[in-house]
């Protein structure tokens, strides 16, 4: 049985063709023998610089016959054996559709060891410029930097995971500056607003108590659908939110869990609140706090949720904004009348309180005048 060579051995040889190749163990197959990677140049010095890069990429690095795979196959295999199960069904069929549309077209059949920082860029500004290439379409409209971004976020944690494996030497997503997410800003109803969409839901006697617990909790569309009796404390005045309702292709309801572990929690009830769903428990006929009101075995479908909401606005004439805005009202009226960014990411289910102040920072900023302005006062009092 042949002598197993260590990972970095190589050797260097002229060709027939006058040109000079060079070639280092990068791994071993099962049976032991070498993975080669080869190099070429057109003279020795240069072929040398190179090697030398080459030994220096792959220092310690013992790939197997998988890292010959091609990017699509390690894509497949990340989402179906390392993702599963770990994110949310919704968020993992986000990610193949990603891949899939975006990510495959363009470098799906490479192989993954020679993907390189400068096959994502150039990946990227493509996307960017075009988007995908639909059949029949060649002028397709480019994505926004938001989407690239999230892309970039995909392949690299999908590349880290194969590095972690040794599949690679290095992430090449790392060496690489995805466009900047562009955040647009936050659309809210203001105080007069809120006050007329309050007085068209209390008219609603179907949609009231719906609409009414998403303006004084910000939950999340499928965790509100997703409330069940058992998750209510009505001697404590609190709700517990443990699962999210996602409507899958079909039509299909599934109840799923909460968007982040920190999206786990018990919330603290307004007095009101709290009162509306004991007087409303009185008469359920489900398991479901706010079931469909066809077929009370199920929950209120997202969607529906949404159109009532649609409905609503038009009829008040209110500005057309989406289900999750009304969070975004939520959250700026609470920051805003003095509720701390800690407490709020706990009612909003973020993992950090940072993460509040940086999606709330339309408001923070008038908190902070606010707050410049009694520390200039109390030092005025006091000098």
């Amino acid at each position: 049985m042949a002598k197993r060579r260590p990972s970095g051995d190589g050797m260097v040889r002229k060709r027939d063709d006058g040109r000079w190749e060079g070639r280092i163990v990068v791994g071993h197959k099962e049976n032991g023998d070498s993975i080669f990677r080869y190099v070429y140049a057109d003279n020795q010095k240069e072929l040398t610089a190179k090697l030398r890069q080459n030994i220096d990429a792959y220092q310690g690095i013992d790939l197997t016959e998988q890292s010959r795979m091609t990017l699509g196959e390690w894509l497949d295999q990340w989402l179906d054996e390392r993702m599963a199960g770990t994110i949310r069904s919704h968020t993992l069929e986000g990610y193949r559709r990603d891949i899939n549309n975006h990510i495959r077209p363009y470098l799906g059949q490479k192989q993954l060891t020679k993907i390189t920082p400068a096959d994502l860029k150039n990946l990227y500004a493509i996307l960017l410029e075009r988007g995908r290439i639909a059949k029949g379409q060649s002028n397709h409209p480019g994505l926004s930097p938001t989407t690239v971004h999230g892309i970039h976020t995909i392949l690299h944690h999908a590349l880290k995971t194969a590095e972690a494996e040794g599949l690679l030497p290095s992430n090449p997503a790392s060496q690489v500056t995805p466009p900047k997410a562009t955040n647009k800003p936050k659309r809210i109803l203001n105080n007069e607003q809120l006050d007329t969409l309050m007085a068209a839901i209390r008219r609603d006697d179907l949609w009231h108590d719906f609409f009414y617990t998403e303006l004084t909790t910000g939950l999340r569309r499928g965790e509100l659908c997703g409330l069940k009796w058992e998750d209510f404390d009505s001697e404590a005045g609190t709700l517990k939110v443990c699962r999210t309702i996602v409507a899958h292709k079909g039509g299909d309801l599934v109840a799923g869990d909460t968007k982040t572990y920190a999206g786990k929690r018990t919330i603290l009830l307004p007095h009101s609140t709290a009162r509306l769903l004991e007087t409303r428990r009185r008469s359920a006929l489900t398991e479901w706090i706010f079931p469909d009101l066809l077929n009370p075995e199920n929950p209120t479908h997202p969607q529906r949720a949404y159109r009532e909401l649609k409905k609503l606005l038009a009829e008040t004439g209110l500005p057309s904004i989406r289900f999750h805005d009304l969070r975004h009202t939520f959250a700026t009226h609470a920051l805003a009348g003095g509720v701390d960014a800690k407490t709020l990411s706990g009612i909003l289910g973020h993992t950090k309180a940072s993460f509040t102040l940086d999606t709330y920072a339309h408001v923070t900023g008038d908190m902070q005048r606010h707050a410049a302005k009694v520390v200039g006062d109390f030092i005025s009092d006091i000098m």
